[in-house]
Parts: C-alpha cells; sequence; structure tokens
C-alpha cells in the first residue's frame, strides 16, 4: 500500500485526499500540511489516520512517504518538486507546474539529470472519458487528418478584479495542454482577440478568443468566458477531412416538460471531471505513466505565456520551443514498488 503525503489541502487537495482513501486502489493518504492547521488537522481525520505534518520538506523528507501530491499555491509548485526531485519521490504537481517559464526549465533539467522520470502534471483532462473518445476517433482515422479543433470553456462567474493573464493561465491552458494531447502535435503560433467585455466581468478582459496553429497546419480556437453566468461549460468539436466529432457537457438527466427539455450544468469543473481526477491519481499510483510529463508541464506555461504576451502586444507570436531533454523523450514508467 503506497503512503501518499499532500501538500496543500484546499479544494483540490481535499478533493484529491477524498479519493485517495474512498475511490483509489492501492494507496492511502499518509500525511498532509497546510498553512492552515485546523484545515490539515480535518481532512486528515477524514482520511483515516493520516500524519499531521507542520512542515512541507518534512513530509517530502519523512521515511513513511513513498510519494508527493503538491495542491498548493502555484508559487510554492517549483519549491516541492524540485525537493520531490532530490528525494528520489514520485510527485504529482497541480498545474502550473511553475508559473514561469525559468522555473519550468528548472525542474526538467533537475529531472533529467536525476535520469527517471517521477514528476506528473495534473492536467487531468488526459483522463476524462469523453476526451479520451475524441483520442480513439482521430487515432482510428474515423474523420480523417484534423484540420480544426474548436474549444468553449465557460464559468459561471470569476473573482471581481481578475488579471487578464488569469483567464489565460488558469482555465484556457488546459485547452492549450490537450489540444497538444489530442492532435500530437505542438502549437506554433498564438493570437489572442478580445470582444467588448462583458459588463458582468468588472474590468477584466472577458471573453477572450485564442487562435493556435500547429506544425502541422491545423488550426484550434478557444473561446474563455469566466463570467459566463449560467453555469460551468467545456465543449469542443473536432472537425477532420471526411468528418466531425463533437464533445458536449455529459449530464445525468434531462427534463421535458410544458413544451421544453432542459438539463443542469455544473456549478465547476470537480463534478464535471470528477471521473478524470479518479483515473487521473490511479494511473498515478498505479505507476503507469499516462499522465502529463514535466516537459508537457514546461510546455504548457511557455504556450501559455505566449498567449499572454499576443494578449498584450495584440499581434500574432510565433512560437519556438527548445528541444526535450532525453528523458522526457522515452516512455519512463515508474517501478510499482514506490
Amino acid at each position: 500500500m503506497k503512503r501518499i503525503g499532500i501538500i496543500g489541502v484546499g479544494i483540490m487537495g481535499s478533493d484529491h485526499a477524498r479519493l485517495l482513501t474512498e475511490a483509489v486502489s492501492g494507496a492511502v493518504v499518509g500525511g498532509v500540511f497546510d498553512l492552515d492547521p485546523a484545515r490539515a488537522t480535518t481532512v486528515a481525520a477524514a482520511s483515516r489516520g493520516a500524519r499531521v505534518f507542520t512542515d512541507p520538506h518534512t513530509l517530502i523528507a519523512d521515511d513513511d512517504i513513498d510519494a508527493v501530491l503538491i495542491a498548493s499555491s502555484d508559487a510554492t509548485h517549483e519549491e516541492y518538486v524540485l525537493a520531490c526531485i532530490a528525494a528520489g519521490k514520485p510527485v504529482l504537481c497541480e498545474k502550473p507546474l511553475s508559473p514561469t517559464v525559468e522555473g519550468c526549465t528548472r525542474i526538467v533539467e533537475a529531472e533529467h539529470r536525476h535520469g527517471t522520470r517521477l514528476v506528473t502534471v495534473g492536467f487531468m483532462r488526459r483522463f476524462d472519458p469523453a476526451y479520451l473518445d475524441l483520442k480513439r476517433m482521430l487515432t482510428a482515422g474515423t474523420i480523417g487528418v484534423p484540420l480544426l479543433l474548436h474549444h468553449v470553456h465557460r464559468n459561471p462567474a470569476a473573482v471581481p478584479g481578475l488579471p487578464n493573464s488569469a483567464l489565460i493561465t488558469n482555465s484556457a491552458v488546459h485547452e492549450l495542454d490537450i489540444t497538444r494531447w489530442l492532435l500530437d502535435d505542438e502549437i506554433v503560433e498564438v493570437t489572442v482577440h478580445t470582444p467588448r467585455p462583458s459588463k458582468q466581468a468588472s474590468g477584466t478582459r472577458d471573453p477572450q478568443m485564442l487562435m493556435l496553429r500547429t506544425a502541422s497546419g491545423a488550426l484550434a480556437d478557444v473561446e474563455i468566458f469566466v463570467n459566463a453566468r449560467y453555469g460551468y461549460e467545456v465543449r469542443c468539436e473536432l472537425v477532420g477531412e471526411s468528418g466531425t466529432v463533437t464533445m458536449d457537457a455529459p449530464t445525468p438527466t434531462m427534463l421535458r416538460h410544458a413544451g421544453l427539455g432542459s438539463r443542469e450544468f455544473a456549478a465547476d469543473w470537480r463534478p464535471r471531471f470528477a471521473e478524470a481526477y479518479r483515473r487521473e491519481l490511479q494511473d498515478w499510483v498505479d505507476g503507469s505513466g499516462g499522465g502529463a510529463t514535466a516537459w508537457d508541464g514546461f510546455v504548457a506555461t511557455f504556450v501559455a505565456l505566449s498567449c499572454v504576451a499576443a494578449l498584450e502586444s495584440g499581434g500574432r507570436l510565433p512560437i519556438h520551443l527548445p528541444e526535450p531533454p532525453q528523458v522526457e523523450s522515452q516512455r519512463v514508467v515508474r517501478d510499482s514498488s514506490w
């Protein structure tokens, strides 16, 4: 039984602790750390006796912790991931791997020096059944060569005064990663357009439209609208040479009444991607290596910040990625004994 230490048990960390305790086989929560000691104590108790640590580095170094899940604030990710690599422990880090390209570079280089893959980045959509279905159809050649990819990502409301860049780095970054994963193609050019902002946006340039071009010549667009009000919705449509495939929002019920049909939308991302999170954790615990790598985390931050630069300049921006280190070009699967 693998013992997982969790750093940060806010919304995401506490959800991960619950899944590891109730829905993932082969693992238990061995320890938790949070800046709020009371919250850490509550999550530890719900995790059937996990220990509460008062220092995250002590948790990482503890011999009774086999692997670490990082769900703390973005600015702390680099420090804790590097500590996990130094300790030789597998780590699942919620996105972003680091909010800076320089931080991601240091992590990728540290893992490369270590010589084996230890880092997984929490881009959970790669495990969502609907996205996997799209990937299967594309790989099978059902719709032919991909030409266009349309994404819609809407949230009901954002905090007032949200920075314009946050729509890209916090939300649209998922579409940036899933575009690369679906098409198996790198993004080489970005443009960001903004219409007149919504009156609900409190000064934020919301919505935004990202235009992406891939190395093979496919185009993808991303509509990101974080004050859509009606609910949380993620959709996409893939257009190929001989057909299209559309991923709509899965819902358990459909109401037909008084001449109308209606369905409910999720309030946020957690119910929509609940199964994706469970599968992501199970894959990580099993050591299957199916999650996003440190290099994927680097590229996500690199492209997201390029989109921010395109937003600020109003122009088209080419993207020139460096070559990935050798450790990332191989399928390195962790030993299941961890």
